[in-house]
């Protein structure tokens, strides 16, 4: 139990390190390509705190633990409005901004709903990965022309800041620094992501917990940690359009972008547990968040505080209701191991 718990504590401080890594070593390359501070931001920053769910979720797939892998996902979209904004606004009152309400959030309440929809027939196929793929990178790209044509010049020194706070310290970056932050950023993750992908495994045997329940709570927890900080850093600076900003642009790379990456790796398939209750959770947490946006254009204290009250619902449901006796009956195969 100590080594499993230690192996997700070591895992998780790897995944944080990593995606900061890969993170400088991507802006830095991206800056190098001419691209524009909006454009980076919007794409490589946009994807950035969601690479440990990545490496976590792929690492799981490639390994057979599926459930773990979807449940990743799932969890962490849980986690990011419930949890994450709700202590946000419980910091500070948010203001809505910008194409939050018009153009992000319906994306992300539709994609939620098409991936329900998908995996009604209990996993995420192939083709269901490069429908993801594709929706992610039309998206995106719909989204950086939008930007270039509606950017301020207040905006755009906000997106310079952002980026230059990222960025490799040597201006202009170079290359092959850029090239080894990647190249160390990648092996970080891998390295994290086997550790606590082991870790949970061992934890679950030990706890009895199945595959989904241990995804749904401490490895999405532990992967939202990058979100949790950058949420947190930018309440704290004023900036709460960011910190909605950051949750959905996660949200929406977590279903299309690790979902898709991950299911391209293996099919993915999707536990009943997962499909009859936790999906519904994320999108229902997903439609609540909805008309706290809209009324009076801010996410007020009180909505917070309902918000962290939901996520704590959600936990003590999870952990009070009696589990699959099948899917603990899996965990407790030999599958893998820690000496493995």
């Amino acid at each position: 139990m100590i080594v499993a718990i230690g192996l997700i504590v070591l895992g998780i401080a790897l995944l944080v390190l990593g995606g900061e890594t890969l993170l400088r070593g991507a802006v830095g390359l991206a800056t190098l390509c001419r691209l524009t501070p909006a454009v980076i931001g919007l794409t490589v920053v946009a994807a950035g705190t969601s690479v440990p769910e990545l490496a976590v979720s792929g690492i799981a797939a490639y390994q057979g633990k599926t459930d773990i892998a979807v449940a990743n996902v799932v969890g962490s979209n849980i986690f990011n409005i419930a949890a994450i904004l709700g202590l946000c606004a419980l910091i500070r009152p948010m203001p809505i901004t910008g194409n939050t309400v018009k153009l992000e959030y319906p994306v992300l309440a539709l994609v939620t709903l098409l991936a329900i929809v998908l995996m009604q027939d209990g996993s995420v196929q192939r083709l269901d990965a490069v429908l993801f793929l594709g929706i992610y990178v039309g998206f995106t790209a719909y989204l950086v022309r939008l930007v270039r044509q509606q950017v301020t010049g207040t905006e755009a020194s906000e997106f310079r800041a952002e980026v230059a706070e990222i960025a490799p310290e040597s201006a202009p970056p170079r290359a092959w620094v850029c090239l080894s932050l990647v190249a160390a950023g990648v092996a970080l993750l891998g390295g994290g992501a086997h550790a606590t992908v082991t870790g949970a495994v061992e934890i679950a045997r030990y706890l009895g917990w199945s595959e989904r329940l241990i995804g749904l709570t401490i490895v999405s927890a532990g992967t939202g940690l990058p979100e949790v900080v950058a949420s947190l850093v930018s309440t704290l600076r004023g900036r709460s359009d960011v910190a909605i900003g950051n949750v959905i642009g996660s949200n929406l790379f977590n279903i299309l972008g690790i979902l898709g990456l991950s299911a391209l790796v293996a099919p993915l398939p999707v536990a009943p547990p997962i499909l009859a209750s936790d999906c519904w959770w994320m999108l229902g947490i997903t439609l609540v968040l909805f008309p706290m946006m809209v009324t009076g254009m801010r996410i007020h204290r009180w909505e917070g505080l309902l918000l962290m009250a939901i996520y704590g619902f959600y936990l003590w449901r999870l952990l009070t209701l009696p589990e699959d006796p099948t899917a603990i009956d899996e965990i407790a195969t030999p599958a893998i191991s820690v000496a493995e």
